[in-house]
């Protein structure tokens, strides 16, 4: 019997870890707001390739102030998704223009945006992954 009892524990153990990551993803609808739809176009001054979700830092003006902001572009798929969509690591750099068409700010007002199409300079649109953006 506590062969058994033992062996229960240690599977339920087993099974608690393997579920703990499902618990620590968050949707894209908790962080921003799809009401709130701005276009922003802007600098890039910063690009964070990583996993979970790759990051554009840019310099844009705030569409209700005017002023000039640093923005995060985040909240798009992982680098191997993105990859899929036909993103390469060097389709942006630091110090390219881009507009940012059809992204959602977030619900608590900081300068962050997620989703939408990013467009460079030479008008090559970029997917961020999220469902609007036009590829599946």
């Amino acid at each position: 019997m506590v062969k058994y009892s033992r062996s229960s524990w240690f599977l339920g153990l087993v099974l608690l870890c393997a579920a703990a990551p499902v618990f620590a993803h968050h949707g894209a609808a908790s962080v921003y707001d799809p009401s709130k739809k701005v276009t922003l176009t802007g600098t890039v001054t910063k690009i964070l390739w990583q996993n979970p979700h790759i990051a554009i830092f840019f310099d844009a003006k705030d569409p209700d102030t005017g002023m000039m902001q640093n923005w995060e572009l985040g909240d798009g798929q992982a680098p191997t998704g993105l990859y899929r969509k036909g993103w390469r690591k060097d389709d942006l750099k630091v110090g390219d223009t881009i507009t940012v068409t059809g992204c959602n700010r977030a619900w608590n007002g900081d300068f962050r945006v997620g989703g939408g199409i990013i467009t460079d300079s030479n008008g090559k649109k970029l997917f961020t992954g999220s469902k609007d953006d036009g590829i599946q």
